[in-house]
């Protein structure tokens, strides 16, 4: 019987949504919008043990989406993660967690679930946990993904824009998604319909960086050196917006190294998530 199993899901950047609730079942609920999938990930290693127990870059966390998985599984599984993308700055960590494990924890238990049921199990976690609502289903395809319905793969809709690129960010710091999707969440929404209206009459990566920077303004999520950044990259002639939710800068190209960062860099990953 499998002992281990290792799973890699890339990190995700969103550029702009829409908060989709759903009281009764959280596998229904979820987001619509856009953003970059990225060959910056998380590595998830799963073990027999007597947890439930998670280590992440060598410190033991408590990450609630996880657990959740793990309990739905009847996985008593050690999980042992490693990244390095910043935490708490959009990048999807906690999403990729919850889907590693459980990816992983199928393999290593033998529960024989398919890939569309694991990812239910993981978005509906991620939703109960108030750490994120498109991410999971984004980071499971891979690419550049639209979410054109929210929910799990049961009930969302998915597109993409057919392109792949090389994508700069900075993180100057953490925002908290829970606070901000338990919070009124109406201006936010609007402003990701309307981004998402535009990115589905123009689905190009231009559109996509111009839409999610003007989100970020009328959602009124831009913080003052986020803004800094931003203008930076467009006054040398570069792209870029602010990853939802977190305080970082995205730029695809060279856009950040142009404007005098330092970024960090890698690329939209052609892929989903994937057992190693």
């Amino acid at each position: 019987m499998t002992e281990e199993a290792r799973a890699f899901v890339p990190g995700h950047i969103t550029g702009f949504f829409s908060a989709h609730p759903d009281e009764s079942d959280p596998t229904k609920a979820g987001s619509t919008g856009a953003g970059l999938t990225l060959t910056d990930g998380v590595e998830v290693t799963v073990q027999r043990g007597n947890g439930p127990s998670l280590m992440l870059n060598g410190d033991a966390v408590e990450v609630e989406a996880v657990d959740r998985v793990l309990d739905t599984l009847s996985a008593p599984a050690v999980v042992a993660a490693e990244t390095d993308l910043p935490l708490g700055a959009g990048f999807g960590v906690s999403g990729a967690l919850a889907l590693g494990t459980a990816l992983a924890t199928n393999r290593v238990y033998r529960r024989k679930l398919s890939e569309n049921e694991l990812v239910t199990i993981a978005h509906g976690a991620e939703v109960q946990a108030g750490s994120g609502l498109g991410d999971v289903v984004a980071q499971a395809r891979g690419g550049v993904p639209i979410r054109l319905e929210p929910g799990g793969p049961q009930d969302n809709h998915l597109d993409g824009i057919p392109s792949r690129a090389r994508v700069e960010y900075v993180s100057l710091g953490e925002l908290s998604t829970e606070d901000v999707l338990s919070g009124d969440t109406e201006l936010l929404s609007e402003a990701g319909r309307r981004a998402l209206s535009r990115v589905v009459e123009e689905p190009t990566l231009a559109s996509f960086v111009h839409a999610s920077r003007r989100f970020a303004r009328e959602a009124e999520l831009l913080t003052p050196d986020v803004v800094g950044v931003i203008e930076d990259v467009l006054a040398a002639d570069g792209q870029a917006s602010m990853a939802m939710l977190g305080e970082t800068v995205f730029a695809l190209g060279t856009g950040l190294s142009d404007a005098g960062y330092d970024p960090s860099v890698c690329a939209t990953h052609p892929a989903g998530a994937m057992l190693k």
